[in-house]
C-alpha cells in the first residue's frame, strides 16, 4: 500500500455512526474533490492487472461509484450487487451479517457466466461480511473471484483476512487502524 496521505486526509471520520462505538470512515468527502476522486480511481487501477479479470462487480451503494469509474476507464463490464428488490429481472441473493446488523445482496442470475473472472470492488472493508457475501454470490453463479479492491481497509476488524482465507487477495489504497 502506497502512502496516499493526500487521499487519507480527505476521508472524514464520523464517530458513533451508525451506532455507538463505530468510527464511520466516510469517503463521500473524498468523492467531493474531483481531482482526488480521479486520483483514487487511477491509483486503484494501478493496483490491479486488467488482464486478470473480465468484469468488475460493485457493491451498492458507494461501491457502484468506484466500480463504475473503473469499468469505464478499463472498458470492462460491470456487475451490480444490489440491495433486495432493486433488480428488474430474475435474481439470486444471499443474506449476510454486518458489524451492526444483517443485510442481503442480489444480482441478476445471468450477470456472470461460469468461468468469468470478476474483480470485486467496494469503498471499504471492515468485518468483511458484505465482501464475503459478494464473493459467495458471484462464485455461486460460477464466477472466479480472486481479487477484491477497496478504497479503505479497517484491518483491525479482520475483513481482509477473511477474504484472504477464502482465496481472495484483498487490496486497498489506505488503512485506518484501531477501528
Amino acid at each position: 500500500m502506497a502512502d496516499n496521505q493526500d487521499l487519507i486526509d480527505l476521508v472524514r471520520t464520523i464517530p458513533d455512526y451508525p451506532k455507538p462505538g463505530i468510527q464511520f470512515r466516510d469517503v463521500s468527502t473524498l468523492l467531493l474533490e474531483g481531482p482526488a476522486f480521479r486520483q483514487t480511481i487511477d491509483r486503484m487501477i494501478a493496483l490491479v492487472d486488467p488482464s486478470r479479470f473480465d468484469l468488475i462487480a460493485g457493491i451498492e451503494a458507494r461501491g457502484f461509484i468506484v466500480s463504475a469509474a473503473m469499468s469505464y476507464a478499463l472498458q470492462k463490464g460491470k456487475v451490480m450487487l444490489r440491495k433486495p428488490g432493486k433488480l428488474p429481472g430474475q435474481s439470486v441473493s444471499i443474506d449476510y451479517a454486518l458489524e451492526y446488523g444483517t443485510d442481503r445482496i442480489e444480482m441478476h442470475v445471468d450477470a456472470v457466466q461460469p468461468g468469468q473472472r470478476v474483480l470485486l470492488v467496494d469503498d471499504l472493508i471492515a468485518t468483511g461480511g458484505t465482501a464475503m457475501a459478494g464473493v459467495q454470490l458471484l462464485r455461486g453463479q460460477g464466477a472466479i473471484v480472486e481479487s477484491a479492491l477497496f478504497i479503505v481497509d479497517l484491518p483491525d476488524l479482520g475483513g481482509a483476512q477473511k477474504l484472504a482465507g477464502a482465496g481472495v487477495q484483498p487490496m486497498a489504497l489506505m488503512a485506518f487502524a484501531g477501528d
